[in-house]
């Protein structure tokens, strides 16, 4: 696990202004004028509110003095008395809450855009990084994190600039007004008591930080137990575990339940504290204020304007704490976010790569070596050549390294030892985009997106047009089956595809495939789920498919490669064997013992 993602929370202010620095360009972005004028006159409208909150217990005062007939200049401003200034005092509100409103309107767009710019960026990245990292993930935590993340920026985004610094401006001024109206210890109480409330208000909150965060490990562990079970749901049914399952994510949710307890306690705490100190401050400041009136020195209507102010106060204190808590565990959710963004990307494009320029199609492999891990290598200086047009097939037992071969083809992964070149370049020296469209693959386990079969079999080609999907469905000999179903092209093929069976599954995938065109097919166990008759249809299909490409076959089953240009059989890494179907099997060798090995099991059953 990273070191940002097991930081303590005494490291998180340092990282916080970090991942402040890297947010607050959303809202400032060079290329897109609009935004900063937004963000301009958001401020603008927010002082305006601000200003309008300032002033508003000043119309409160002077309608209650003009009840009370107290005051020289009770009815000051525009002469209309109690009513009038009753009027005034409602209006003055009504601003305050309608500039508050005008400002989450005009930032809103901007929020928004900042939002979805964050998840597209982060969405694009997890998408580029590499074979390795996909494949050791946790999906559910994935999605976790990046639904966490993108409100933690939406949050920051929002309550940094329209809520914080105004709030403190507020807190300023009311100090300031209660100073000059009144007398400075009623500022030195304010002082005090804010100083206090902010003080415990921060002590609090970071240690119910660590509580979250605790409750925010639980909370992803949980949910990616449940997708996970999800996923695998037929697995669960084949062993009768729905009890196991349901026990299994139940001991998850416990462990979240006891986090969000904790949690609970702890706002709790933090609630009845800071309500404390803010009556203890306003308790204070009122029995000033009643003393003043009791002695004559205020009238009743600075009683009533002070009250005013502390409830004003009250209401920013209780949000700051709000605030300060929900950005904090804004900057721990992002934190998180921010990890996957720094994922660095294995395998990367070379800065002076360029485009693959496919001539004809050959590959060739020299004396290549790779291991997943560096203490199991998997290929050990293998070579060999496909020819342009040519078909060649990999075969032999499982482990030996033949999925391997197709996944640094497609380069999942770089070469550790040697060169894969297609047309005599170095793949590691072209674009990934350009490498990729190249080559086709169908793989042994097809898996679909939960959407139409048009969709899943136009996903080969954007763009593409129904007659031309529906020429790949002809090939892959699976368009007769679609048009017989009752939505036709438009049927929904369920998660993974899982309303298909293998067969009908295996076909969207290599329609897909026929759809892309590529100069250079790999066909990864392409007919392993397919019965015996639709196999050889297949094969036909594919052989007509194959016809000026050059065609990569890694099979388990000899028989369906009996018909390659040439046969290459590895085995423990290591090219042991070359030749065509009939020359392997006069040698007597490795591949003539696969090959009679098959055909007792097929015999056999």
């Amino acid at each position: 696990m990273s070191r940002r993602m097991t930081m303590t929370t005494t490291e998180m202010p340092k990282n916080g202004r970090k991942i402040v620095a890297r947010v607050l360009p959303y809202l400032w972005p060079d290329e897109h004028p609009w935004v900063k004028k937004r963000v301009m006159a958001s401020l603008v409208v927010l002082l305006a509110a601000k200003l309008v909150a300032i002033v508003t217990p000043f119309f409160y005062k002077a309608a209650v003095d003009a009840l009370a007939g107290e005051g020289d200049n009770a009815a000051w401003l525009m002469g209309l008395g109690a009513i009038g200034l009753t009027v005034a005092y409602g209006l003055s509100r009504a601003m305050n809450v309608g500039f508050q409103q005008l400002r989450d309107v005009i930032f809103a767009k901007v929020g928004q855009r900042a939002l979805r710019q964050m998840a597209f960026e982060t969405f694009a990245h997890i998408h580029r990084l590499s074979m390795r990292y996909h494949i050791g993930r946790r999906t559910g935590g994935l999605s976790r994190i990046i639904e966490r993340g993108v409100k933690g920026v939406d949050f920051l985004l929002r309550f940094m600039l329209l809520s914080m610094g105004p709030l403190l401006l507020e807190l300023l001024l009311v100090a300031i007004v209660l100073w000059w109206v009144f007398d400075i210890w009623y500022l030195v109480v304010v002082v005090a008591v804010v100083t206090a409330y902010v003080a415990f208000t921060f002590k609090v909150t970071e240690w119910r930080v660590k509580l979250r965060k605790e409750m925010n490990d639980q909370d992803t562990d949980a949910n990616q137990k449940a997708i996970d079970s999800l996923l695998n749901f037929e697995t669960v049914k084949y062993f009768g575990a729905e009890s196991r399952e349901a026990q299994r994510y139940d001991v998850a949710m416990a462990g979240y339940e006891q986090a969000a307890l904790k949690t609970a306690y702890s706002l709790a705490f933090l609630n009845f504290g800071q309500t404390m100190l803010i009556t203890a401050g306003l308790v204070g400041v009122m029995a000033m204020a009643a003393n003043g009136v009791a002695s004559g020195a205020l009238t009743v209507g600075d009683f009533v304007m002070v009250n005013a102010y502390m409830l004003q106060i009250t209401m920013p204190l209780n949000f700051l704490g709000t605030v300060y808590r929900e950005i904090r565990q804004a900057l721990v959710d992002m934190a998180e976010m921010f990890e996957l963004l720094d994922q660095p990307a294995e395998v990367q494009d070379a800065p002076d790569a360029r485009p693959l320029a496919v001539s004809g199609g050959a590959v060739e492999l020299d004396a290549v070596a790779f291991g997943y891990e560096p203490e199991r290598p998997i290929l050990r200086g293998v070579t060999l050549r496909v020819g342009a047009g040519e078909k060649v097939a990999i075969v032999g037992p499982s482990g030996s390294g033949k999925s391997t071969v197709g996944r640094l083809l497609f380069r999942f992964y770089d070469v550790q030892g040697g060169a894969l070149r297609i047309d005599g370049q170095d793949v590691r020296g072209v674009t990934q985009d350009s490498l990729h469209a190249a080559i086709g693959v169908v793989p042994q386990d097809t898996v679909l997106f939960n959407d139409t079969i048009r969709y899943n079999i136009a996903y080969g080609r954007d763009g593409a047009s129904q007659d031309e999907i529906e020429a790949a469905a002809r090939a892959a000999q699976i368009h007769d089956f679609i048009v017989s179903l009752p939505e036709g092209y438009e049927t929904r093929v369920g998660e993974r595809g899982l309303k298909l069976s293998g067969g009908e599954k295996q076909r969207v995938g290599i329609a897909r495939t026929l759809l892309k065109d590529p100069p250079i097919l790999l066909l990864d166990e392409a007919t392993s789920a397919l019965d015996t008759e639709t196999e050889r249809d297949i094969q036909a299909a594919l052989a007509l498919a194959g016809e000026g490409r050059t065609v990569l076959t890694i099979a388990h089953r000899l028989s369906t490669v009996a018909d390659a240009d040439r046969i290459v059989v590895l085995d423990a890494g290591q090219v042991v064997e070359e030749g065509s179907h009939a020359e392997l099997l006069a040698r007597q060798g490795r591949y003539a013992s696969l090959w009679a090995r098959q055909a007792s099991e097929a015999e056999a059953a």
